[in-house]
């Protein structure tokens, strides 16, 4: 496809490039929550030259429970339509049995290439954000309504950079210095971004 791309540009074709939107699903990689607990996240790589989306390459990581998350957004989005499935959850998952992981990413990858095919759910903020930023989900609720001191945007483009985190310290910091002064009390608030 790239080089495709490179023979419009070279050749000052009279037609322009197919839009296209490429996503994969790899590298999945073990981690621990707790002592006897673990979980599986994945890498989601987007290359894109559409206009739908704000940044054109991205790599964000997410979790079984996230995609959960995310068909669960666009289901309430599209209510009439019916939406690709996810690989169904395995109380019997092994992250250990490469078979069911592989299975696992390319059930993940057909769902969202499946997605990015549908124009209504291309307009979706929540989808835009699990797809290039690496806010949590609570933290992409928050920010696809508002209630957050950065737009969907900011959050997109200064994925990866800190520069949310920041920003969050800032708002948490004002705000826990608010609460403080009119009730006495501190409190913690979690500005992790993932």
């Amino acid at each position: 496809m790239f080089w495709c791309l490179c023979v419009y540009a070279c050749l000052g074709s009279r037609y322009p490039p197919q839009e296209f939107i490429s996503i994969c699903v790899r590298n999945p990689r073990l981690l621990k929550d707790y002592l006897w607990h673990a979980h599986l996240d994945y890498e989601i790589c987007l290359q894109t030259n559409s206009m739908c989306f704000r940044k054109k390459t991205s790599s964000v990581r997410r979790r079984y429970s996230e995609f959960v998350w995310l068909r669960d957004c666009l289901e309430q989005n599209a209510l009439i339509m019916e939406l690709p499935n996810l690989p169904p959850w395995n109380p019997f998952f092994s992250p250990g049995n490469k078979e069911q992981v592989l299975q696992r990413m390319k059930g993940f990858q057909e769902f969202l290439e499946s997605v990015v095919q549908i124009p209504l759910l291309l307009s979706d903020s929540r989808l835009h954000l699990f797809l290039q930023s690496d806010l949590s989900i609570t933290k992409m609720a928050k920010c696809a309504s508002g209630k957050t001191s950065y737009t969907v945007a900011e959050a997109i483009q200064r994925s990866g950079s800190g520069c949310i985190s920041r920003l969050e310290d800032k708002a948490s910091f004002d705000s826990d210095c608010e609460s403080c002064s009119s009730s006495g009390l501190g409190g913690s608030v979690d500005t992790s971004v993932r």
